[in-house]
C-alpha cells in the first residue's frame, strides 16, 4: 500500500482573464478548482495508473471536507486528521498575460493533531510506501519529516522524500527510498551551479552516498536522471509536447515512478515517471492514463 501525506492540503482556485488591473475590477473568462497538495497529486495520479493509496494529512472547516470529497471522487481512499478549528487554505492562481499567486496559511496544527497523525501511521506494513512531499506549514516543527522517519525506522517501510535543501538533507540518514529533486535544488544543496548532465550525476552520486537508494533528478527540458540502487546512471530523455501547465508535474513524476516500480524495473520506472510528469504538463489538470501511456512510447 502506498500512503502519502499531505500536511497543509488546499483548494486551488485557478482564475483565467484576459488582463490582470490591479486595483481596479477584473472579471474572469473561465474558472477551475483542483484540490491539491504535493501528496494529495501523487495519490490521484497513482489512481490514474491503477495503484491504490491512502492519502494522510490535516483538513480543516468546509474547505477541509471540500477537499477530503473531491479526493474521494477521484478515486483515493482518505484518513486525514480533522483539526477542529480553523479552515484548509485556498490558494488564488491567476492567470492572465501574467501569472499571479496568493496562496494562502492553512490551520494551526496542534500538537494533539500531530499524535493523531503518528496513530494513523502506525497502520504501515512492512513493504509499505510513505511519501513525503512539499514544504512545512509554519505551525509544525521544521523536523517533521525526521522525525517521522525515525518514528518509522526499523520498519521496513520504502520513503519517498520530495523536499528541497535541509528539509531533504536531514532525512538522508534513514535511506530513503527514492528522493526527487530537480537540478536546480540539486545544485543548491551542494552551493554549486550545475550545467551539465555529468555535473548533476556526480553530485547525484553524492546523494546517494549520504544514504539515498534512488535518487531521481528532473531537469525539465533536458529530462531526467536516476541513480538506482545499485549505482547504475540511467538517462531518460523529454517527452515531445505543448507545455500548458507546471503544477504538479514533478508530484506526477514522483507517482509514475512509483508505479513503474511496481515491475521491478527502474529503467521503465524512469520512463513512466517521465512519460507521467509530461502528462501533467501538457494538460490543464493532473495526468490522465490515456495521455500518460501515449507519451510513454515516445520514450520506448
Amino acid at each position: 500500500m502506498v500512503y502519502t501525506v499531505t500536511f497543509n492540503p488546499a483548494i486551488d482556485y485557478v482564475v483565467h482573464t484576459d488582463d490582470m488591473n490591479v486595483g481596479g475590477v477584473n472579471r474572469s473568462r473561465s474558472e477551475e478548482i483542483y484540490f491539491g497538495g504535493k501528496g494529495i497529486n501523487v495519490s490521484i495520479v497513482l489512481s490514474e495508473l491503477g495503484i491504490k493509496s491512502k492519502a494522510l494529512g490535516f483538513v480543516a472547516g468546509f474547505t477541509g471536507k471540500a477537499i477530503e470529497d473531491g479526493v474521494k471522487e477521484k478515486g483515493v481512499e482518505t484518513d486525514f486528521v480533522q483539526l477542529h478549528s480553523g479552515f484548509s487554505r485556498i490558494n488564488v492562481k491567476i492567470k492572465a498575460s501574467q501569472e499571479t499567486e496568493l496562496n494562502g496559511q492553512g490551520p494551526v496544527i496542534t500538537e494533539e493533531a500531530i499524535a493523531e497523525l503518528y496513530k494513523k501511521l502506525d497502520e504501515l506494513k512492512d513493504g509499505d510506501t510513505l511519501v513525503l512531499a512539499g514544504s512545512i506549514p509554519n505551525t509544525l516543527p521544521s523536523d517533521i519529516y525526521e522525525k517521522i522517519l525515525e518514528y518509522l525506522s526499523g520498519r521496513n517501510i520504502r520513503a519517498v522524500v520530495d523536499a528541497t535543501k535541509d528539509l531533504l538533507l536531514n532525512v538522508l540518514k534513514y535511506k530513503p527510498f527514492l528522493i526527487k529533486p530537480n537540478n536546480h535544488e540539486l545544485g543548491e544543496m551542494f552551493g554549486v551551479t550545475l550545467t551539465t548532465v555529468e555535473e548533476i550525476v556526480m553530485y547525484a552520486k553524492k546523494l546517494k552516498e549520504m544514504g539515498a537508494v534512488n535518487v531521481l533528478i528532473s531537469m525539465a527540458g533536458d529530462g531526467a536522471v536516476l541513480i538506482d540502487e545499485d549505482g547504475e546512471v540511467h538517462v531518460c530523455g523529454v517527452c515531445k509536447g505543448t507545455v500548458k501547465n507546471s503544477v504538479g508535474a514533478g508530484d506526477s513524476m514522483v507517482a509514475g515512478f512509483i508505479a513503474g516500480c511496481q515491475q521491478g524495473d527502474y529503467e521503465y520506472a524512469l520512463k513512466l515517471g517521465t512519460a507521467t510528469g509530461g502528462a501533467t504538463a501538457f494538460s490543464d489538470g493532473l495526468a490522465q492514463k490515456d495521455d500518460i501511456f501515449r507519451l510513454l512510447e515516445q520514450l520506448n
